[in-house]
């Protein structure tokens, strides 16, 4: 099975239209030993602690995410648009859209004279 794993890996989500006005997180994915997509959310701040999902559902092309932020239940539901980016809402209410974070490789330095 040579499928990729599509949802596994970090993605930089923006949710617009909040009260406190749009808000910018971090969405990441794993696979774990079972199988089941498990990961967490964290703020752009890196002081910020992250928070691990309570659950997630992950359909073909969508995967739902479910944690507890500031005592509420919350959840953001994400569909696939292309191989990096997926749109979706956060709690029905927020549009969100998130971005593959790809890592690029460090450029090799130029060789010494």
């Amino acid at each position: 099975d040579n499928k990729t794993d599509f949802f596994v890996g970090k993605w930089a989500c923006i949710t617009t239209g909040t009260p406190g006005g749009d808000g910018k997180s971090f969405v990441v994915l794993q696979r774990n030993a079972e199988g089941k997509l498990t990961g967490y959310t964290k703020s752009e701040k890196e002081s910020d602690p992250k928070t691990d999902f309570t659950r997630v559902d992950e359909k073909e092309k969508s995967v739902t995410v479910y944690f507890k932020a500031r005592g509420y239940d919350v959840y953001i539901y994400l569909e696939k648009v292309d191989d990096n980016h997926l749109t979706g809402s956060t709690m029905d209410m927020f549009d969100t859209n998130a971005t593959r974070v790809i890592k690029t490789a460090t450029p090799p330095a130029a060789p010494a004279k």
